[in-house]
């Protein structure tokens, strides 16, 4: 590695964030509710530790490596987490442990949504903003801002672009330049936000609930300025628009780009992945939908808005946002896990949201597909395809070890929930919630994770960081051969 590179890198990318401090005090000053100081004192906090990081290698110009550029990303998530809960433990308006503080900080960053906290409606409304704030951060990923407004990390921007983009693909650059590509999907992800926030507005939303939302839907977070999520407003029209931004951030950026570039449809009809998803998101709505009707004529219960509710909660889970309207854990049992299985599968690659990915599912489905044709056919040579192109033997080698680990690190941290005391459903649930960066679980934790211990939480910050970074990022620092020469 290069010990000088990445402690320049690193030092730029704190001081960064710390600038992402001044909005919530400037909100915090105008709403005069006695948060501002907490938020200054972090900025220049993250300031200075930025800048004594970045000072004495400040004329370094080496180029990161491959291995430097995992340790960055790996390290300013994990550093970025602890940073994000400063101002939550500094300030007096609301007590704040620091493990609390810890999980709404890094739940935030990764755009989980899970949450500590009761009484969001009465919380400072700086406070409410910065949740917000870190949610959007997190959507897109600093590290992407970063290599897009700062020329200087150029040098070994590739390397972390690589390690901080999600899906099984991590080569595929929009443009000639990699700050030019980070720009590009900055620009659409900002053009996506604002008129979400727009459209929320002109449906009946106040103009800093539009704006929060919009932070929040474009990001497929999922947190809320309000104790009842989407649930507050009780509008199918708000709802609706939610579905349609949830949507579109659910799907490949990348296809966003060209379709905007083209002008044209095209790449969005021709993708198999998109396909797929809106596919299964179908599926699963009918059979919500289906379960949902059954179960109230069975009971005698109104059927008013039960169409709205199943295409809510399908879309809010499938897309990992977790956004909420209904107690959709009261539901008959197998739509709840039904829905959590759904976030697991999750969105489209290098899009917003968490999970698996459908690319991987769908690769997955294909090889099993290919290895019950060798049982007929064993001399055969079957290309695995996506579309037309067949894909390359390394990616599915990738996939299925991504796979492996994946299911290995859950087992793994639910053995660890059960052992803290946490009954099965809320640690599987639980764990299967942290590792998609989805948000809503089931029993204990179905509401928030207010009622479960420090480990726990401890845990579900671990999950939702290796779900964030896709497990590799951060697996691959306790590996021998990453520290060998």
């Amino acid at each position: 590695m290069h010990p000088d590179a990445v402690q320049r890198v690193l030092g730029v990318l704190l001081m960064v964030f710390s600038v992402t401090m001044l909005p919530p005090a400037l909100v915090a000053v105008v709403a005069a509710d006695g948060v501002a100081e907490a938020f200054l004192m972090t900025f220049v906090l993250l300031l200075v530790l930025g800048g004594l990081l970045w000072l004495p290698v400040r004329q370094s110009r080496r180029e990161l490596r491959i291995r430097d550029g995992f340790f960055v990303v790996a390290m300013f998530w994990v550093v970025l987490g602890a940073a994000g809960s400063l101002p939550l433990v500094i300030q007096n308006a609301v007590p704040f442990g620091f493990v609390d503080a810890l999980f709404e900080s890094v739940s935030g960053l990764t755009t989980t949504g899970a949450t500590v906290l009761t009484g969001i409606d009465s919380l400072p409304l700086s406070i409410r903003y910065y949740r917000q704030q870190l949610q959007w951060l997190g959507g897109m990923g600093i590290i992407v801002l970063a290599v897009a407004i700062l020329p200087m990390l150029g040098i070994g921007g590739m390397q972390l672009y690589r390690a901080e983009l999600p899906g099984p693909v991590k080569d595929a650059k929009l443009t000639p330049r990699i700050a030019e590509t980070a720009k590009a999907l900055w620009y659409i992800y900002l053009g996506l936000t604002v008129v979400c926030a727009l459209a929320y507005w002109a449906a009946g939303m106040g103009a800093f609930d539009a704006v929060m939302h919009a932070f929040t839907t474009i990001a497929t977070g999922g947190f809320s300025t309000h104790d009842a999520s989407m649930g507050y407003f009780d509008s199918a029209l708000i709802e609706m628009i939610a579905v349609v931004f949830m949507i579109i951030s659910a799907l490949n950026y990348s296809l966003h780009f060209m379709a905007w570039r083209w002008r044209s449809t095209e790449p969005w009809r021709s993708d198999p992945e998109l396909v797929a998803f809106l596919t299964v998101l179908g599926i699963v709505i009918a059979l919500v939908l289906g379960g949902l009707l059954i179960y109230q004529a069975a009971h005698s219960l109104l059927l008013d808005e039960t169409w709205h509710h199943a295409i809510f909660q399908v879309v809010s889970f499938a897309t990992t946002t977790g956004y909420t309207t209904a107690s959709y854990y009261v539901w008959p049992a197998f739509l709840p896990v039904l829905l959590l299985f759904v976030a697991v599968v999750g969105g489209c690659a290098n899009s917003t949201s968490g999970g698996l990915k459908v690319v991987r599912i769908l690769l997955l489905w294909r090889q099993g597909g290919r290895e019950i044709l060798r049982l007929i056919h064993p001399q055969a040579q079957i290309p695995v395809k996506i579309g037309d192109r067949p894909v390359n033997e390394r990616v599915i080698d990738a996939v299925w070890g991504f796979f492996a680990a994946y299911v290995l690190l859950f087992v793994l941290l639910m053995l660890v929930m059960l052992a803290m005391g946490l009954d099965q459903i809320t640690a599987f649930s639980a764990v299967a919630s942290g590792l998609a960066n989805l948000g809503p679980a089931l029993g204990d934790v179905a509401a928030n994770f207010a009622s479960v211990g420090a480990g726990p939480k401890l845990v579900m910050c671990v999950a939702m960081l290796m779900g964030r970074l896709e497990i590799f990022t951060l697996l691959v620092l306790f590996t021998p051969a990453f520290w060998r020469r």
